[in-house]
């Protein structure tokens, strides 16, 4: 069963050889790579693709003619899909030999459509390390599935511990390719995407397998994209709106406690909060008006 590796790239080109190199370093060696380039301006990009095309058959390459953005290329790339399984891999994370493996065990059980496997985080240098947030998203983990090294989780109880604060890597999650496809990434959102993805599977009866098993690198830079909307405000923006969509949807399916845990958003709160000072240091009042209705907006 051919596992499909999507790779939506824009940005650091050797981070982006990196991550390439590592998933054709898997010691599974049933899949297709799937790089989708949205435009990236690096006159040596031809070259090198042109090479890697050539070194392994199991590589495909498309480059848009206009640049599409984040939620528009990984729309484009849930499009390409071919195979049962699949893997929307972030351009600078790093898959360690044994990922595809670990994943493929997890879709054993047919009426799963969503693999979470263990994971350690990395910094812009490849260095481990563990940030709050990241001790923060173990906690949440915790809360749901205890101590075990794995488990099968579902419904209202999930989506309700996912909305009192994200554990998922979304890079790092593995796909059933028809609730993938059936779902996509909802247009409009960049920031909450894949939660939004996770949430939207899981509401129609999907169940997810989450394994201690680490096999992949994620890679949080200490000035990424989504800290710098945080900062300046967008990013809340997204969630509000996005945790207001829910509430609606999860009333609607007599989903109370997850409906609950969408008009509360704790963590989504608590991190406005810890941003303040930072915001306040930099003199950005756009975004101090918008953390702070944020966190105490009804």
């Amino acid at each position: 069963m051919t596992i499909d590796v999507m790779f939506p790239y824009y940005g650091d080109v050797a981070m982006m050889k990196a991550a390439v190199e590592s998933v054709l370093a898997q010691t599974d060696t049933d899949f297709t790579l799937t790089i989708v380039d949205d435009g990236y301006p690096d006159e040596s990009l031809p070259a090198y693709f042109d090479e890697l095309t050539s070194r392994d058959s199991r590589v495909v390459y498309h480059r848009n003619e206009t640049n599409l953005g984040a939620n528009g290329n990984y729309r484009k790339c849930v499009g390409l899909i071919q195979h049962e399984i699949a893997v929307v891999m972030g351009a600078d994370d790093i898959m360690k030999p044994n990922y595809l493996e670990t994943v493929r065990r997890g879709f054993e059980d047919p009426s799963i459509d969503i693999v979470q496997p263990g994971i350690e985080v990395i910094d812009e240098h490849g260095r481990v390390y563990l940030p709050l947030v990241d001790r923060i998203k173990a906690g949440m983990r915790r809360a749901l599935v205890g101590r075990s090294s794995q488990a099968v989780v579902e419904g209202e109880p999930l989506a309700a511990n996912l909305i009192d604060g994200n554990w998922l890597y979304f890079p790092s999650v593995a796909w059933r390719s028809s609730a993938l496809k059936k779902h996509n990434f909802r247009q409009g959102y960049d920031v909450v995407q894949d939660l939004a993805l996770a949430l939207d599977i899981i509401m129609d009866g999907g169940r997810m397998f989450v394994t201690d098993t680490v096999c992949f690198q994620y890679r949080r830079h200490r000035e990424s994209d989504s800290s710098v909307r945080a900062l300046d405000g967008r990013r809340f923006v997204e969630e509000r709106r996005f945790f207001d969509e829910k509430v609606r949807e999860f009333t609607a399916l007599g989903w109370t406690s997850a409906a609950r845990a969408a008009r509360i958003h704790v963590t989504s709160r608590l991190n406005a909060a810890s941003l303040l000072p930072k915001v306040v240091s930099k003199k950005m009042w756009p975004g101090l008006r918008a953390l702070a209705g944020h966190v105490v907006r009804p």
